[in-house]
Parts: C-alpha cells; sequence; structure tokens
C-alpha cells in the first residue's frame, strides 16, 4: 500500500515537472516573475544565512579548540578544522536544510492558498500552463542565486570564527588565520556550490508540488507546508550522501 501510493505520488510529480519546464507562454512576464522570484527567495533569505553563519563559525571554532586541546596537535588546526566543516557541510547541507524551511514553506503556502482560493484554477481557465507560470520562475532564480547564498555563508561563517580569535584568548588571530590558509583545496568551494544546485532544486520543487495539490482549506495549505519541508528535508539528506560519495571520491 505505501509502496503505491509512494509511486504514484512520485509518477504525479514527474509529470508536474513535465509541466513546469515547457516552454512559457510570454518570455516578457517569465522574465519579470523570476527577477520578482529571485528578490523574494534570494535576496530575502540573505539576512538569514548571514545572522546564522556568523554564529554558526563562531560555536564551530570554539567546539574545534575545547576539541582539538591537545600538545600533540598544532594551534593552526582549530582554523583549518572550522574551514573544512564549513566549506564541505554547514555552507550546502545544513544551509539548505534551515532554507528548506524558510523557502520551501514559503512556497507551499504560497501556491496551496492560490489552489484553495481558485486562482489556479482562474490561470487555467484562461490557458495559461499555471504550473509552468508558478514553478519555472521560482526554480530559475532559486538554483541562480543559491551559490550567492552559498558563497555569503562561507565568508560570514569564517568571519564568525575571525570574532572569536579576535575577542577572545581562546586561539591567537594569527595561528586562525594561518589554519584558515593552510592546505587549501579549491575543489571544496565548487563541492559546495555543485551540491547547493541540486538541493536548492530540491526544495523548490518538491515545496511547489506540495502546495499546488493541496485539497481542501487553510487547515490543509498548513499541513502541505510541514509536509513540504520534511520531504525535503529527507530528500538533501539523501542526495547529500549520494553527491558526496560522487563527488569526493
Amino acid at each position: 500500500m505505501l509502496l503505491t501510493e509512494s509511486l504514484a505520488t512520485f509518477g504525479r510529480y514527474c509529470m508536474f515537472m513535465t509541466r513546469a519546464f515547457a516552454i512559457p507562454d510570454r518570455w516578457s512576464v517569465f522574465g519579470r516573475r523570476t527577477i520578482a522570484e529571485v528578490s523574494k527567495l534570494g535576496i530575502g533569505s540573505i539576512p538569514l544565512v548571514l545572522i546564522i553563519s556568523v554564529f554558526i563559525g563562531a560555536v564551530c571554532t570554539i567546539q574545534m579548540k575545547l576539541n582539538t586541546s591537545s600538545p600533540l596537535m598544532p594551534a593552526y588546526s582549530v582554523g583549518l578544522a572550522t574551514r573544512e566543516i564549513i566549506l564541505l557541510e554547514f555552507s550546502n547541507s545544513i544551509l539548505c536544510l534551515i532554507l528548506a524551511g524558510k523557502v520551501g514553506s514559503n512556497i507551499a503556502s504560497e501556491i496551496g492558498t492560490m489552489r484553495v482560493t481558485e486562482q489556479i484554477d482562474a490561470l487555467e481557465i484562461m490557458g495559461i500552463n499555471s504550473v509552468n507560470y508558478l514553478v519555472m520562475p521560482k526554480v530559475l532564480a532559486f538554483v541562480c542565486f543559491m551559490p550567492v547564498l552559498v558563497v555569503f555563508c562561507m565568508f560570514t561563517a569564517i568571519l564568525g570564527g575571525y570574532g572569536v580569535a579576535i575577542f577572545t584568548d581562546i586561539i591567537s588571530v594569527s595561528k586562525y588565520e594561518y589554519g584558515i590558509q593552510a592546505m587549501f583545496t579549491e575543489w571544496y568551494v565548487w563541492y559546495a556550490i555543485i551540491k547547493s544546485l541540486f538541493f536548492a532544486f530540491i526544495i523548490v520543487t518538491i515545496s511547489s508540488f506540495y502546495g499546488y495539490y493541496v485539497k481542501g482549506g487553510a487547515l490543509e495549505v498548513g499541513k502541505a507546508s510541514t509536509d513540504s519541508v520534511v520531504s525535503s528535508s529527507v530528500f538533501i539528506l539523501l542526495f547529500d550522501v549520494i553527491l558526496t560519495k560522487l563527488l569526493l571520491q
């Protein structure tokens, strides 16, 4: 029973994606909606990303120092370990799990509200591909802006650790700076960006899917929003394992 329902849901999702990536009816409208979605989904997420990243970077630095206080380990290993954590996991996987809650729930609620208030039915009556009109600009906007959020996250998280080095005596600034630069692997930055593109696609498409097929009223919209966040988080973790295996083997 569960397997049958899962396959049926996956089939509906594939059909949903086929409609979403059709050729837009009017490119001018598509362009304006994409720019608006960049502002709402991407730029609107920058403050949250900056605040979380600064504190996580500071916490990682403190935790690394507390757990690597051994005379056998060089002092700069704190900065090195903090950098690796930020580049390999926090700036892509953990960040996208957080954004699944903010962006995903916002998308599911928005589209779900349009469904229950019959705005989507009105678009269909006018002969507009409602899935393409609503979903494709969101996907393009968020996927294109996601690398910007990742870079902001990396920079501010490392800056948060730098703040710990400046304002406390946990680690010296020179040792932290040396650790940040030591044995740097450029591929890790690209690795984080590549993963984030997949995660951004997952967040937008799954949230849009749950919102689009809402049936009922306000209670169902809230349930769809919750389900979209849960499903997005599960698939982000699943693809995190797959992409890590493929990109770092």
